[in-house]
């Protein structure tokens, strides 16, 4: 048994799992190591590193406060837990960032580990990795399974069975799109108008387009969605008087009750999405762009369905973080 601390930081969020490891791995980058794991703690928190990142090109020096009392909170639960192995991820904003360095510096200062600012398809891979796990040996879904991870600034998508056989990164996320479509004299729209709503699209259809070009999303037989985008679309569906994770890991929500939910958020005020119980208050003003994301996957590739994994990036760097211990 192999006790591993996985931190992902991304664009809109930081997460930190603390799992202890147990039974063989095989090590190989894009095979889902065969180690289980057993979960000890597992926390979010919102930092939106990525704030004002896709128009500066740089991390702000609040953003970066934010996400190092994050950094704090998390060395603190990995030294009460005494994990063996830290590994930490940094993605989509961090990647983008002119000042990475400082970021990179302020993450070593505190935990002691050198951040991994990994690329979009290593991204991809841990995600694949994390989600189709223990989807293994189901016989009702079919394969292959096409994953897609909707963060605050990138969306990676990988098709693949046992192993990835295509992925790619591109640069749309629900912060990055509405950031660049939404926000107006600093203000989030209050709701959208219709000609922003039709800019986001555009721009999200485009991406897929991208993506296409190496990924063959349509050969994809089952959509698994991960991350807090799809997650809080499925809690809104199940109408849960708050978030549970035990009742939306593996739901199924239908492409209408995704086009029916994508299609309120975009048009309700702040304060009738702030209004929903299962609702972060972080994603208040990013839900309806990641919402839209998801639809027009969903769309492009004829999904009835959307399968809803809480397991994702962060439990793949655990497997990896595993793996490398031993």
């Amino acid at each position: 048994m192999t006790r591993v601390a996985a931190i992902d930081c991304g664009t809109n969020s930081i997460r930190l799992l603390v799992a202890d490891a147990t039974g063989a791995t095989d090590g190989a980058l894009g095979a889902a190591p065969a180690a289980e794991l057993v979960e000890l703690d597992r926390r979010m928190t919102i930092v939106r590193l990525g704030q004002g990142v896709d128009r500066t090109g740089r991390l702000a020096p609040e953003a970066l406060e934010r996400t190092f009392a994050a950094c704090r909170e998390y060395a603190d639960v990995i030294k009460e837990h005494g994990a063996e192995r830290v590994r930490f991820v940094a993605t989509s904003a961090s990647r983008d960032a002119e000042n990475r360095a400082d970021f990179v510096r302020g993450v070593v200062d505190i935990l002691g580990v050198e951040p991994e600012v990994i690329t979009g398809a290593q991204e991809a891979e841990f995600s694949f990795t994390g989600a189709t796990r223990e989807l293994r040996g189901r016989d009702d879904l079919a394969r292959p399974y096409l994953v897609v991870d909707i963060g605050g600034g990138s969306t990676e998508f990988v098709v693949g069975d046992d192993r990835v056989r295509a992925a790619r990164s591109v640069d749309v996320g629900c912060v990055r799109m509405t950031e660049r479509h939404l926000v107006h004299d600093g203000q989030v729209a209050d709701p959208p108008t219709e000609r922003q709503i039709a800019a986001m699209r555009a721009d999200i259809e485009a991406a897929l387009d991208l993506a296409e070009r190496t990924v063959p999303l349509r050969e994809a037989r089952t959509l698994v969605g991960l991350a807090g985008s799809v997650t809080t679309v499925s809690a809104i569906a199940q109408e849960l008087p708050a978030y549970d994770s035990a009742r939306i890991h593996h739901s199924r929500v239908s492409h209408d009750r995704v086009r029916e939910i994508t299609e309120w958020l975009l048009h309700a005020t702040h304060a009738e999405r702030a209004a929903i119980p299962s609702m972060h208050p972080g994603r208040v003003d990013v839900i309806g762009a990641g919402a839209l994301v998801l639809l027009a996957i969903m769309e492009r590739i004829g999904a009835e369905e959307v399968v809803v994994s809480e397991h994702d990036i962060l439990d793949g760097i655990a497997h990896y973080a595993a793996d490398e211990a031993r």
